[in-house]
């Protein structure tokens, strides 16, 4: 039986918490608030608490799903990015910009939602952008 513990920050919101995951056999089993961390002195809020339960769980998305006859059906990359920017497109030339919206994810790092709200704002062109986690 192997366990340790990996420092890492949480990915809910800009606050920066630090906490140690457990990790036992390869598998995230717990989360344990970094009293040393200047943001957080060794306190999570609910979801911090709870943030290993998302990365192991059987219902995460691991493979894009597009729905075809009425089925949501598994996917390459390849295909499932090719056919979000052809209706992109499509809905952009039809309708313009601002009848497109991006919704950015408190799972995701603060680095990827930084990515998404550019994205919407210089290549697809809207400001209509908003995130779910607003503390």
């Amino acid at each position: 039986m192997e366990y340790n513990t990996v420092l890492t920050t949480c990915a809910y919101c800009g606050c920066g918490c630090n906490f140690y995951l457990e990790v036992l056999d390869g598998q995230i089993i717990g989360t344990i608030p970094s009293k040393t961390s200047p943001v957080n002195k060794g306190k999570l809020c609910i979801k911090g608490w709870n943030i290993h339960e998302f990365v192991q769980s059987p219902e995460r998305l691991t493979q894009p799903l597009l729905r075809k006859n009425g089925q949501l059906k598994e996917v390459s990359w390849d295909e499932a990015l090719d056919y979000t920017a052809s209706r992109l497109r499509e809905i952009k030339e039809a309708n313009g910009s601002d009848s497109i919206a991006f919704l950015a994810s408190a799972k995701a790092t603060n680095e990827e939602n930084y990515l998404i709200q550019k994205f919407a704002r210089a290549a697809v062109g809207t400001n209509n952008v908003d995130h779910c986690a607003r503390l």
